[in-house]
């Protein structure tokens, strides 16, 4: 705590060095219980239905950790309200966690609730900062109206039967979703804090890439050590390796770089690029996660279907190219970097030809991401590719 109080009244915080708070960090232990939650249920049903259906709830839960963000990002004082109005948002995440395995069935009330409370308590940030903080009252006038909109489209779904309660669900999150895309217009004197935002994305990224591990410890465990799933286990944790160098040498570097010539002077179409580009990232990877854990199981047991293998190939190749478009979205030049995802298309259509074994596909997508790296790291080095660190 600082020694002006307790108590203080909210502040803008993008004219200062600062990094990810250790409740900020705290606050991201409740997703990984949510991310882990999503998978699971993904693992008992890799069909179209079941992927539409994790990656529907998979970008409310995005959207839920990137709102807290964005209001963290420019107003985090850390007094003591701000830290029980985390930890009310928190214990609401808790409550995601223990419903998203059931989020369109049983506990279908119980999620959306739980969603509201979110809303809620962003909805109470933003009134103080709009009561403190001059300069920043159309913003947070902007978002105040989007927060109360979508919070109560979220408690009307409550009362609402499915498949009814689904599209409010998205109705509440495209009004949301205004509000930052509003802010681009308006925000010149409340900019975002351009150290903090890609740290902070980055952080989800790293909680996302934590999946993959534990899915490989969990396959490995379910399949008693077989050969088979050692094999598909030693691949798929280079896989996940290769993912993570990727990212945060390359791919997420080179994000960085171009929002910092974006510049900082106020929130320009560079930044929502970045900002929405991550949810396809991250989808992605915790699609793979999922994946990963079925593939290693699976070989335990006999063969894995082509289901878990299309999973993982599928899901190397939406990260692939949603990095391309983000990065060529937030760049002046033209598009770049079309070929590896083409190649992990490549992977997975010759896997639906020919059937390929699970360790001959994951192999495969680990060499493609070993081959990113090994090209994208001697463009950094020859100057080729230009990076910030992440």
């Amino acid at each position: 705590m600082g020694s002006v109080g307790l108590v203080r009244p909210p502040s803008l915080k993008t004219d200062e060095d600062r990094s990810a708070s250790r409740l900020e960090l705290f606050f991201d232990l409740a997703f990984v219980l949510v991310v882990a939650e999503l998978a699971s249920a993904l693992r008992e049903d890799v069909s179209a239905h079941g992927v539409a259906v994790f990656a529907g709830l998979f970008a409310t839960v995005w959207w839920a950790w990137v709102s807290s963000t964005l209001y963290a990002n420019r107003f985090d004082h850390d007094d003591v309200v701000f830290r029980l109005y985390k930890l009310a948002s928190m214990a609401a995440v808790i409550g995601l966690a223990a419903t998203a395995s059931e989020a369109t069935g049983e506990r279908l009330g119980l999620f959306a609730a739980c969603q509201v409370l979110l809303r809620v308590v962003l909805v109470l940030q933003y009134a103080r900062v709009h009561r403190h903080v001059e300069e920043a009252r159309p913003l947070a006038r902007t978002y105040l109206v989007a927060l109360v909109v979508g919070g109560l489209l979220w408690a009307v779904s409550i009362a609402v039967p499915a498949p009814v309660c689904f599209v409010l669900w998205g109705l509440a999150v495209a009004v949301e979703v205004a509000a930052p895309l509003r802010a681009t217009e308006t925000s010149a004197a409340v900019p975002l804090h351009m150290e903090h935002l890609p740290e902070r994305f980055g952080l989800f990224v790293i909680l996302v890439l934590g999946e993959s591990i534990a899915s490989v410890a969990h396959g490995l465990y379910e399949a008693h050590w077989t050969a088979e799933a050692v094999a598909v286990g030693a691949v798929s944790f280079v896989l996940a390796a290769a993912l993570w160098w990727s990212h945060f040498d390359l791919a997420g570097a080179g994000a960085k770089r171009l929002l910092a010539e974006a510049g900082d002077e106020r929130s320009v179409r560079a930044h929502d690029v970045f900002i929405f580009g991550q949810l396809p990232i991250a989808l992605a990877l915790a699609g793979i996660g999922a994946g990963i854990q079925l593939a290693v199981l699976e070989s335990g047991q006999g063969d894995v279907p082509l289901v878990t293998r299309v999973l993982l190939a599928g899901g190397v190749a939406l990260y692939l190219a949603s990095v391309s478009v983000r990065n060529t979205g937030m760049a002046t030049g033209g598009s770049r970097g079309w070929l590896w995802p083409l190649l992990a298309a490549a992977i997975a259509a010759l896997d639906v030809l020919t059937e390929l074994p699970a360790v001959v596909v994951v192999g495969a997508l680990a060499a493609l991401m070993i081959a990113v790296v090994v090209v994208g790291t001697v463009q950094r080095a020859t100057g080729d590719l230009e990076v910030e660190e992440v």
